[in-house]
């Protein structure tokens, strides 16, 4: 599975990436951050990004971006970001390396649209052993991907 760096445009292997990561910050405090977030202009653009973070030294961010037809159903749009970020994560887990949490760009507040996909898209991922977190908790992956994404 093939991201990106900020600062470049060659692809890497997300897996190897990351264990290349880890082993450069072994022995220190490493959290590991997943989300994903969509638009829809012309077409529906989907960006999934990990975001590292070291201690209290800053956020490393690579991403995944992808373009595909435009989506114009908002439940279908808003499932292919949970799908996405599960098809990372366990991609990830079939590599080795366990990701704990997916950050879902949803929110908790029926009064938000997203909200009708949380019920659906929290057991999706806890049903394969991942913790979600949704809004309004601080989501550092869906903030990193919101800001690529557009």
């Amino acid at each position: 599975m093939e991201f990106k760096k900020l600062t470049s445009t060659e692809p890497f292997d997300v897996a190897t990436y990351v264990k290349m990561y880890y082993e450069l910050y072994k022995g220190h405090e490493l959290r590991l951050y997943l989300g994903c977030d969509s638009q829809n202009k012309l077409n529906t653009t989907y960006a999934t990004t990990l975001v590292f973070n070291v201690a209290a030294t800053g956020c490393h961010v690579i991403y995944r971006k992808e373009v595909v037809p435009l989506i114009s159903d908002m439940w279908t749009r808003l499932w292919g970001e949970a799908e996405r970020s599960v098809d990372t994560a366990l991609y990830l887990r079939e590599h080795g390396i366990e990701i704990d949490t997916i950050d879902l760009d949803y929110n908790v507040d029926p009064k938000y649209k997203s909200n009708k996909v949380v019920t659906a898209a929290v057991g999706y991922v806890e049903s394969l052993g991942f913790k979600a977190r949704i809004k309004p908790d601080l989501l550092p992956a869906a903030y990193a991907a919101d800001h690529i994404v557009g």
